[in-house]
């Protein structure tokens, strides 16, 4: 079976010392032409040290309870020395219960970030007004990660974290920045939010507890049940496709489970797949020669 890895690695020789993440920083600057390429490696570290480094919730978490998860930033147009447009890339995974391997929860792009850095400043949040939009992007997305994990536990169980990036988001829109208010477009930070505390998506959430918690966790004590759950799982998300057929969360779900959902249903003890390849080519037809390859 394919797994999708996210491991968590020291950047820069630099001691992790995490609190609830443990996030891989990645700043690409490939595509500009800045004759200080310094200051992207000092940004990559400064953002290491704010996400890993800060105390996000009142809870003791173990080394091994860390959330695995990466951050990459595209930095494709520099509008000064200190100004940047680009693209984010999130990515998140989860261990599997009695497992040596971990699942990715979601794999998110931000195509539309823009950020001011001043070099050797620190990164600091305050809830109740805004200063950068890059703490504000850093926290958003770090209460996020929070939320993901949350919710492949228990069912709703990321929604106090995902009002709290609800709150970044409210106060970033003082900043002015592209991506946090609903005009901005489809497939953006706001969207992301709004769709996921929204009851008119909350089968997404539930087919990702079930997914996860019922099934996932489960394929090493009874591999042909968890399958079943799983499978009806992702069946559900059709209950979401008949209210709203473009909803932003199946993209979500398939542009992370996609290849797992075909290495899961074409390995192992087979089960009755016919129904599942239907609902997922009526559902998500972007992957139809993808679904082709589920053993019925």
């Amino acid at each position: 079976m394919r797994k999708i890895l996210i491991i968590g690695l020291l950047v820069f020789g630099m001691k992790l010392s995490a609190q609830e993440l443990n996030c891989v920083v990645f700043i690409n600057s490939a595509e500009i032409g800045v004759s200080n390429k310094k200051i992207f490696e000092t940004m990559q570290n400064d953002i290491f040290e704010y996400m890993n480094n800060t105390k996000w919730t009142s809870s003791v978490y173990k080394t091994h309870e860390r959330i695995d998860c990466s951050l990459t930033i595209n930095i494709l147009e520099a509008i000064s020395t200190n100004s940047f447009k680009g693209s984010l890339q999130l990515q998140i995974s989860r261990p599997v219960y009695n497992a040596t391997y971990s699942t990715s929860i979601l794999n998110f792009n931000d195509n539309n970030i823009s950020f001011t850095y001043e070099e050797f400043q620190p990164l600091v949040y305050n809830e109740n007004t805004f200063d950068s939009n890059l703490v504000s992007l850093l926290t958003f997305y770090a209460y996020t990660i929070l939320g993901y994990q949350a919710d492949t536990f228990g069912y709703k169980g990321g929604e106090n974290f995902f009002k709290s990036a609800e709150n970044v988001l409210n106060i970033a829109q003082q900043g002015g920045g592209v991506g946090w208010n609903r005009i901005d477009g489809n497939y953006t930070r706001y969207q992301l939010n709004e769709n996921l505390l929204s009851p008119v998506y909350e089968q997404y959430r539930k087919t990702m507890y079930e997914y996860h918690i019922l099934g996932l966790d489960r394929m090493v004590d009874n591999t042909r049940d968890a399958k079943e759950v799983m499978s009806k799982s992702i069946q559900d998300l059709q209950n979401l496709y008949n209210d709203r057929p473009n909803t932003f969360l199946i993209r979500v779900f398939f542009d992370t489970k996609g290849d797992e959902i075909v290495d899961i249903f074409s390995d192992g003890p087979r089960i009755d797949t016919s129904q599942l390849r239907e609902v997922l080519s009526r559902i998500y037809s972007s992957y139809e020669e993808k679904w082709k390859e589920i053993k019925i």
